[in-house]
């Protein structure tokens, strides 16, 4: 047993008194938002160094992470046989489909993850527009900082201008995990919902928390 089902199986089983059969469905979010927590200090170093690149090493952290999570639902072991509500962990839409039609048991739960996954992407699209409306975020300057310290402290025009544009396009992609979660098994789906999620969220209060430049400054 892998210590990514260990862990799994653990939080489970303190879940399932209350959740019943969708436990481990429950201790699969609950994985997910201790990883994205411990992950948070660098998504907040990333977000503060305002270079494209850095907002990516989360994500490429994660996907250990992720690979653990598809292969324990992939192949035979013990978390197969759990379930969220109808469908199995280990089910693919694919076989949703094959045993109830769209509108099947399974199918409906597969409609329920897709749903939640959209709804986090249009979040993701609408605040994106509006941050690249506004101009992004600047990092704020430490007091007493001088020359060469206070100059790497604050973004130059060009980080602003490849922020501005890829500010827009970064939301779009949440919409890719619609894809995703399509072929990977039910597991990995919540995986991912969760994640992108976290991920929305946390860019929205760092947003919030960091003060925008000056119109003349951003001019």
């Amino acid at each position: 047993m892998s210590v990514f089902t260990h862990l799994v199986v653990q939080l489970g089983r303190l879940l399932e008194p209350v959740l019943a059969e969708s436990a481990t469905a429950a201790a699969i979010v609950l994985f997910t938002l201790l990883v994205r927590l411990a992950l948070f200090p660098l998504g907040r170093a990333a977000f503060r160094a305002a270079t494209p690149v850095a907002g990516c090493l989360p994500m490429l952290l994660q996907l250990p992470v992720f690979y653990l999570m598809y292969q324990s639902f992939s192949s035979g072991g013990e978390l197969l046989g759990h379930r969220l509500f109808a469908a199995p962990l280990g089910v693919r839409w694919t076989g949703a489909l094959e045993e109830g039609g769209v509108f099947g048991a399974q199918g409906v739960v597969f409609l329920g993850l897709f749903a939640a996954i959209a709804v986090v992407a249009a979040w993701s699209a609408v605040r994106g527009r509006r941050a690249a409306a506004a101009g992004p975020a600047v990092p704020p300057v430490l007091p007493g900082a001088k020359g060469a310290g206070a100059a790497a402290a604050v973004p130059s025009a060009e980080q602003l201008a490849a922020m501005r544009k890829l500010g827009g396009v970064l939301p779009l992609l949440s919409f890719g995990t619609l894809i995703t979660a399509a072929v990977v098994p039910l597991a990995a789906g919540l995986y991912l919902l969760t994640t992108t999620a976290w991920s929305v969220a946390e860019r929205a209060w760092l947003q919030r928390r960091s003060p925008r430049p000056a119109a003349g400054a951003a001019a």
